[in-house]
Parts: structure tokens; sequence; C-alpha cells
């Protein structure tokens, strides 16, 4: 959103830059990214401080700088005019973007969960845009940095929010929710992930939980009853829940869920028990659509391009969500036709080898392993081959889970297992217990050596699987395995 330095210092009470009346261009909290106009944020991370990149940021043409009070000082008198003071930088990026967000005033939808969330963003996005004018966040702009820089990208013409928000700690979702201010709120699940940071998995249910307490009672929110941890959180909330699941009841169930070719997936939806649209400013715009209801007459057959059944479960979260805004059934049906996975988020390629290789090397953990090994599993091959790296952040239990997670590559049969790391090599442990031949299994110690050795061996026929914690690099192995055609679903 475009505001001028004025409004910029009276949001942070502090006092305006010599050029109060100028606009800014954007946000910035990267001096090498930076474009001229963009006001910069001097944050604290882990390793860098922003402060030290001051100088270098206005010599790109930053409109000014957001700095701590504490290093003033530290600058030289002639950058005094292009310099804002704060107590605190990051709570500063954070205090404007939840002014912008109420200047905004649209409806927000946020998502979280142990796994699925980002697709079940990208879902929930793409659905809505067959009415509205949509924002969501993107990559991994879903932490207390990168929350608030998309949230000062709403523009007045912006109808609709959809944000990712992600956590690695208790109280980061409370944080995110306080100024992102929600008005639904999705939770995918809870798994077994970030163990490294908390003591168990009820302690991630209550982080996850953070999002709920933080929705008023005008709010909604948009549970898996799959899981009974979130299933449970309804009963706590101020406002009201509406239920989406393929095994338990709920408002919003698949049922006839069957395999649709390509790795994809059919469903039908009975009518939903909810007659209504949740939010106001969504009522007005169904009307001028010439949407008098967006109820289902009848029981819907949707079909889902991506790969894993999982994959249904994240799309009744994001069908859920698309009806709380009004949006036809027939417009569902499409929108969920047409979607395509993300980059690294179980797209599907064919070499020209005739090789299928499924990428979903973006990150890794526990169920989300187990999951995409099932969905793959189901894909007719001669034979299919598993390229596992370390699955990060699971603490005490790591060599535990990685075990788990062998064993089920054993139990699902694959014919060839390769671990890329030290980490991975309890997944090939945990296979060889559960009967999978040890000389099927090849540890490597790079992603780069995992791509040479299967660019050699692979045949047509083939499936393979890559996945991997994002710190393994895997796409490096993606990268080495030669010429591919896009495998578009049918």
């Amino acid at each position: 959103m475009t505001l001028n330095l004025s409004e910029i210092a009276a949001t942070l009470e502090t006092s305006p830059p010599a050029w109060p009346d100028g606009q800014v261009a954007g946000y910035s909290i990267d001096s090498r990214t930076l474009r001229p106009g963009e006001l910069f944020f001097a944050v604290r991370g882990l390793r860098l401080d922003g402060h030290d990149y001051v100088k270098a940021a206005l010599d790109a043409g930053a409109a000014a700088a957001v700095v701590s009070a504490d290093r003033w000082n530290d600058f030289p008198a002639e950058a005094y005019s292009k310099l804002l003071a704060v107590p605190d930088t990051l709570g500063a990026l954070q205090k404007l973007a939840a002014a912008v967000r109420r200047r905004w005033g649209g409806p927000l939808v946020a998502v979280t969960g142990s796994t699925g969330k980002t697709t079940t963003k990208q879902m929930i996005a793409a659905l809505l845009r067959t009415r509205f004018r949509v924002f969501e966040n993107e990559g991994n702009l879903n932490n207390q940095f990168g929350l608030p820089l998309s949230l000062l990208r709403l523009e007045p013409e912006t109808e609709a929010g959809v944000f990712e928000l992600a956590m690695s700690g208790p109280g980061e979702i409370r944080q995110l929710a306080e100024f992102a201010a929600p008005d639904l709120g999705v939770i995918t699940n809870v798994a077994p992930v970030h163990l490294e940071f908390f003591p168990d998995i009820e302690a991630i249910a209550r982080a996850k939980f953070e999002l709920i307490e933080t929705l008023g009672e005008r709010a909604w929110a948009v549970l898996n009853a799959d899981d009974p941890r979130v299933a449970a959180f309804g009963e706590r909330m101020a406002g009201r829940a509406l239920y989406y699941g393929i095994t338990h009841p709920a408002e919003f169930r698949a049922e006839a869920v069957a395999p649709n070719g390509h790795g994809g997936w059919a469903f039908t939806v009975p009518p939903a028990t909810i007659r209504t649209a949740a939010f106001g400013a969504v009522k007005a715009a169904r009307r001028q659509n010439g949407d008098s209801s967006a109820d289902a007459p009848a029981a819907v057959r949707f079909r889902l391009p991506l790969l894993g059944r999982h994959n249904v479960l994240n799309a009744m979260a994001a069908l859920a969500t698309g009806y709380l805004f009004g949006i036809p059934p027939a417009s569902l049906v499409e929108a969920l036709a047409e979607l395509r996975p993300a980059p690294m988020r179980g797209e599907i390629v064919r070499l020209t080898s005739g090789a299928l290789v499924v990428n979903d090397c973006y990150n890794s953990s526990p169920k989300a392993l187990e999951a995409m090994l099932a969905a793959v599993a189901l894909l007719p091959a001669r034979r299919r081959i598993a390229v596992l790296g370390g699955m990060f952040e699971l603490g005490p239990a790591s060599d535990a889970f990685h075990a788990q997670c062998g064993a089920r590559a054993a139990e699902l049969r694959f014919d060839l297992l390769i671990t890329v790391g030290e980490q991975a090599r309890a997944l090939a442990a945990g296979a060889r217990a559960a009967g999978f031949p040890a000389e099927h299994c090849v540890p490597l110690g790079s992603s780069e050596e995992a791509g040479d050795y299967l660019r050699e061996r692979l045949k047509e026929g083939d499936v393979v699987l890559l996945k991997a914690s994002r710190a393994v690099h895997l796409e490096k192995a993606w990268e080495r395995l030669g010429l591919f055609v896009p495998n578009e679903y049918k």
C-alpha cells in the first residue's frame, strides 16, 4: 500500500524525515534487493544486523531507513535527514503492517498447520480468484519478517487476502495472527515437526491453537475433522467452526475418493449444512456477480490433478473456505480441476529417458514423507525409486522417525532406496529392519552425487521420488537428471 513518510512516521510515533510528503514505493529489509524509493527497515536477524547495511540501502536509492534509536549515533550527520528512529525496528515493521491491514479492512484468511499449509494456501487463493481480486503471500514470506512485508503489499483494490503463517517455536503464531488480524483461520493438521523446539506433539498443538485464540466472535475457523487435535480446537473458540474431512463426520466431507489417473484424484462432496456466506463484503460481491446462492443443490463431483490422497484433505480445506466466501459450486469444480503443483511441491515431469520424476524436495517431515511415499506407490512403474534426504528439527526422536519412514518405504515395496547425507542413513536402517534388501540401499553423501547416480541408471518406466528437508537442497539432484518434458495431468 502506498503511504507517504509523514503517515509512516505518525504510525510509528516518531519524527518524520526531512521530506515527509515523499511517497514510499515499497518496503524492504534487504539492501541487495531494495528498489529505489522503498523504505528500508534495519531489522536484526540471527546472523545479520540490518543497521550494518543502512548506507548500502540509502546508496541504492531508499526513500528512508527505519533504524533503532540506540544506533542513531552510529550514522553520519548527513544521513539523519533520511532516518526514522524507533525503539525496535522489527516491532515497527509489524506495527506498520498491522496499520495497513486495518486500513485495507478486507477479509483475510490465515492458514497454518504442520504440513500442507503452502499447498492449501495456494488452493484457497486459486478458488477465491474465480470471484475476487486476491493477494497471497509468496514463498517463505510467512514468518515474523516476511508476513509483515506481505501485508504491506495489500492494496485498496484487493478484495481478499490469503496468508500462510509459519512457526518454529511457541508464541510465534500468536504474534503473527495478532498483527495480521485474520477473519478466517484454517488449520490443516498437527504433526511431529520442529520437535527440536517443542517437548512433544501436544506442545505443537498448543502452538497451532494460538491462531484460533486470536480469532474474534465473528470469525470462522476451518478445521480438519480427521485430525483429533485440530478437531478439538473448535470446542474452545469464540467464533464459529466449519469442519472438513474424509474419514470423520464433517460439514464438508469427501466421499467416493478414488484415483483419477496420473496421480490425481476424484471425490464427491454432498451438500453442505451451512447455508450462508461468512463475510458481508463477500455477500455484496455475490449479488453484484448475479449469484443468489452458493449452496449446492446436490452432491458435487470434483477432480483434483495433484498427487496424493493427502491433497484431497487440503482441497477440502480450500473448498470449505471457498464456500464461506460464497463461491458457486461450478466455479469451485472448474478452479480445482485447473490446479497445478508449485515448484518442488509434488510436481511431476517425464525425462527424455522415459522415467517419471516426482519432485517434492522443497521440504520434508515424517507425516509428509509417508504421505508422498504412499502416493508414489500408486503410480504404475517398472521400478519405484525413493531418493530421500534427512528430515531436520525432529529432536531426540529423529532416528526413530527416519527409521519409521524407511520401514514404510519397504512396506510399500519400493525397489531402490537412495539416501542423501548422514542423517538419512537411519531411513535405510529402518528399511532394512523391515525386510528391504540391503543391496538395494544406496547411501550417498550429497544431492549432486544422487543426481549423477540416477542419470546413468534411469530407464523408461522408472518412477522416482525426490524428497528431503530444505537444507539438503535435493533440487541439485533434480538439476542433474538431464532434459525433461512437462507431464501434464489429463
